[in-house]
């Protein structure tokens, strides 16, 4: 057989399996891991988060899944260690996690938070200096709000206290009213939410200036496409039926005071977390 024929018929055969080939398979859409601070038990923040997120991945096309970790702490390092995309957290205000490039595009709806010192409302403590050296439980370390916000009224007061973390706002309300600690640093949102769920009664020692809610933050890392389209999600779901529904249960299974939903928000709203950082004793920056 001539080498023109062979070269004619290998083209020939070649041709043909390239034609036959099947086509290359698509590429699978990335799934991104949202990661909310842990304001509750973990039974409880999935209950009240994965119904959202599932919302939010169907409507707006982008696969969410839930990231949680043990305690606030854990879920904030993933945070930190860049295996999240999208938050709902307080906790890259400071002036070094600013750097990360973590934007705000919304918040939950709802009245400003603040920091609140409480005891069980038959406690015979009344006032700030009667906690100088006692058992005082606080979330976590990450908690702003909870947390460093009111540990620094503590040291500007200088009432020394004995530091018990808990992992959440749960387990701190726990070690309250079964004795183990005389008060407790919170967020006055989950301290009324609490009262409600647990039918507990809470006598407030000292409280702060108002705080946005929590804030709604996406990556540097996600695609702006792909920011908006879950921004959208999360920011109409209270529009639709389905949407009110999931909120609905949300907000029952936590005893919100008011119906959850989200609101568009921005770097300026949380200008009062930076504005902490810029007063707060180093050891709590």
């Amino acid at each position: 057989m001539s080498r023109l024929l062979q070269a004619g018929l290998a083209s020939l055969v070649f041709g043909t399996a390239l034609a036959a080939s099947p086509p290359a398979e698509a590429a699978e859409p990335p799934t991104y891991n949202f990661s909310p601070v842990n304001q509750y038990n973990l039974q409880v923040s999935a209950g009240f988060w994965n119904p959202i997120i599932r919302y939010v991945s169907s409507k707006s096309g982008v696969r969410l899944n839930l990231k949680l970790g043990r305690t606030s702490a854990d879920t904030t390092s993933y945070v930190l260690a860049r295996e999240v995309d999208f938050a709902f957290s307080n906790h890259l205000f400071s002036p070094e996690r600013q750097k990360m490039g973590w934007t705000v595009f919304g918040r939950r709806a709802g009245a400003p938070v603040r920091g609140q010192i409480v005891v069980p409302a038959d406690s015979p403590v009344r006032t700030l200096e009667q906690l100088g050296n006692a058992q005082v439980a606080f979330p976590g370390p990450e908690a702003l709000i909870a947390y460093k916000v009111t540990y620094a009224e503590l040291m500007h007061k200088n009432v020394p206290v004995n530091v018990v973390f808990t992992g959440n706002h749960d387990a701190a309300f726990s070690q309250l009213f079964s004795g183990k600690v005389k008060a407790v640093g919170a967020n006055s949102q989950l301290v009324q939410n609490y009262s409600g769920r647990e039918n507990k009664a809470f006598r407030v020692l000292w409280s702060s200036a108002p705080f946005n809610d929590l804030a709604l933050m996406a990556s540097p890392r996600v695609p702006t496409d792909q920011v908006r389209a879950v921004a959208h999600a999360f920011l109409t779901m209270h529009q639709d039926p389905e949407g009110r529904r999931i909120l609905a249960a949300a907000a029952e299974l936590v005893h919100a005071p008011e119906p959850v939903s989200f609101v568009v928000a921005g770097q300026a709203d949380y200008a009062s977390y930076r504005a902490f950082y810029e007063d707060a004793p180093i050891t709590l920056r």
